[in-house]
């Protein structure tokens, strides 16, 4: 990336302009510090800076300082594209262009406001993202930390420039990974992609004929297989199908079924366009996680408990179903206690949208919840007209007691938040089969919840088992507090970079990052040619 610009002809433009602004004479250096002043006039931020400096210059004068933070601002904007950031927004030729230009103290004035002002853009892309993301969908509920100006500048004075700059994208081996990989996808894009996709609808081991090939040839060109010439499903090919079921959070058969062959057939430049997303998803969470964190990523359908980098702890979960109503949002929290047989309190929602239509039609229907008024009292149905209420005027709220039949199972863990979301146990074990997971109204459902609860307590306790086991005898809500709360993050990822490096991908289950794609091609974001 770098070689496409002459960064020692760069070094000249500085040096020219550093001489320029030492032999200039004083009544043509207040025409810097005027032209600076009116420029940056209307950001505060800014204002505030340069006043505290006297208007001196930041970037186009004469110290090494400036040179060597000019350098390192032409050589971020020349890695822009490295990073999935627009390079229409952020050129490093029309940035040396303006260089060039700058033929007198006024517009060498302008052209330091222009500097810091691109900088601080950048820095905010590249450390935080170029969208907001509750303005791309509003149930990405997640809190961005965004650096204040003055920071910025500040650091950038007092620290390395190139230095300084390597420090502002996400430091996580996500990131590092997702732009190695951008790199290696975009040329793929540009030498074709994967070929021809594959139209059948099944393929299976000992088949034979060109739809066979076709996913032969798809497979060897995305690294799963080495290259044959059979026309027949065989072993060395199941393998390669089995080998691409595990990256893509299929059910591992070796054999191409319906959905295996709709992930073989996502072209190479869909799969780029997930690597750019998840890099901005990645900016976006540029934050510490946690020591020891609980990470659920919804595409994934996995929960996972992170100590010091490392997964000790996964388990099988279902999501939020895709309805508008039903989907389960992306936020941080932290996770406090644990109630080991919880009543179920119905939500308003639930309440009024699924169960009182089923009172209207039958009042002895769903038995198994309790009616209860204001004050938490038990009232009897007998009496009741339900016809007479509607969604506004249903006085009671409902509860389904403890019992192993309850629709939160036998535990829920909790990190209260105003979504109303927890992870929890559930009668519903057949869901957990199936490929895609998607169909709760929101919460999330754990495979394990038990051997979640020991991993949790086992931080705590010598006996985690005997310690849940004992509340669980109960019969009752047992509270289990926490001794150290636990971040969780519900996050959203359809690409991930593994360890080992290379990519795996999840489908986009909820359709968000088709919409942040979007948005990032609105700001200016491309890729190779799309093709196959």
């Amino acid at each position: 990336m770098m070689g496409r610009i002459d960064f020692r002809r760069a070094k000249v433009l500085a040096s020219v302009l550093a001489v320029l602004f030492s032999t200039e004479l004083a009544a043509q250096a207040i025409g810097f510090k005027q032209s600076l002043a009116q420029y940056i006039s209307s950001d505060r931020s800014i204002s505030g800076f340069y006043r505290a400096r006297d208007y001196g210059s930041f970037w186009t004068g004469p110290t090494e300082q400036e040179r060597a933070r000019l350098e390192a601002l032409i050589t971020a904007f020349a890695d822009a594209e490295m990073h999935g950031l627009p390079k229409a927004r952020f050129n490093a030729e029309i940035m040396l262009s303006k260089l060039r230009a700058a033929n007198s103290q006024s517009a060498l004035g302008q052209l330091e406001a222009e500097l810091t002002t691109a900088f601080l853009d950048y820095a905010r892309a590249v450390q935080s993202g170029l969208l907001i993301p509750s303005e791309v969908d509003e149930e990405i509920v997640r809190k961005v930390r965004y650096s204040k100006p003055l920071d910025l500048l500040a650091g950038l004075e007092a620290s390395d420039p190139q230095a300084f700059f390597k420090s502002l994208p996400p430091q996580s081996r996500q990131y590092v990974g997702l732009v190695k990989e951008r790199l290696r996808l975009e040329r793929q894009v540009a030498a074709g992609g994967w070929g021809q996709p594959v139209s059948a609808k099944r393929l299976k081991p000992e088949e034979q004929g060109a739809q066979v090939v076709l996913l032969r040839d798809r497979l060897v060109a995305m690294g799963y297989l080495s290259r044959s010439y059979s026309t027949t499903y065989d072993d060395p090919l199941a393998a390669a199908v089995a080998r691409f079921q595990a990256d893509h959070g299929l059910a591992v058969t070796g054999t191409a079924n319906k959905l295996t062959l709709e992930q073989v057939n996502v072209a190479a430049s869909g799969r780029l366009a997930s690597v750019l997303v998840a890099l901005e998803r990645e900016r976006w969470f540029n934050q510490p996680l946690g020591e020891r964190h609980i990470s659920v990523n919804l595409t994934d359908f996995k929960a996972k408990i992170v100590d010091f980098g490392k997964v000790t702890f996964e388990t099988n979960s279902v999501v939020g179903a895709v309805d508008d109503d039903r989907r389960s949002p992306e936020f941080s929290d932290t996770m406090e206690y644990m109630i080991v047989n919880p009543s179920w309190y119905v939500p308003r929602s639930i309440v009024v949208g699924e169960y009182l239509p089923m009172l209207q039609e039958d009042a002895a229907s769903v038995e198994y919840l309790e009616l209860r008024d204001d004050l938490g009292n038990v009232v009897g149905r007998e009496g009741l007209d339900f016809t007479s209420f509607n969604e506004d005027t249903f006085p009671f709220g409902m509860r389904q007691p403890p019992s192993p039949g309850n629709a939160l199972g036998l535990v829920k863990f909790m990190f209260p938040n105003r979504h109303n979301i927890y992870l929890h146990d559930t009668p519903a074990k057949n869901l957990f089969g199936r490929e895609v997971r998607a169909f709760s109204h929101g919460c999330i459902r754990l495979a394990d919840p038990f051997d979640f609860a020991y991993a949790l307590l086992a931080a705590q306790s010598d006996a985690p088992k005997a310690l849940f086991q004992e509340a669980l005898d109960t019969g009752e809500e047992v509270q289990i507090d926490l001794v150290r709360r636990i971040p969780v993050h519900i996050i959203y990822r359809t690409a991930l970079a593994r360890p080992e490096g290379g990519l795996e991908f999840r489908p986009d289950v909820y359709g968000r990052d088709a919409k942040i794609w979007q948005a990032l091609q609105s700001q200016g974001v491309v890729m190779g040619e799309i093709t196959g």
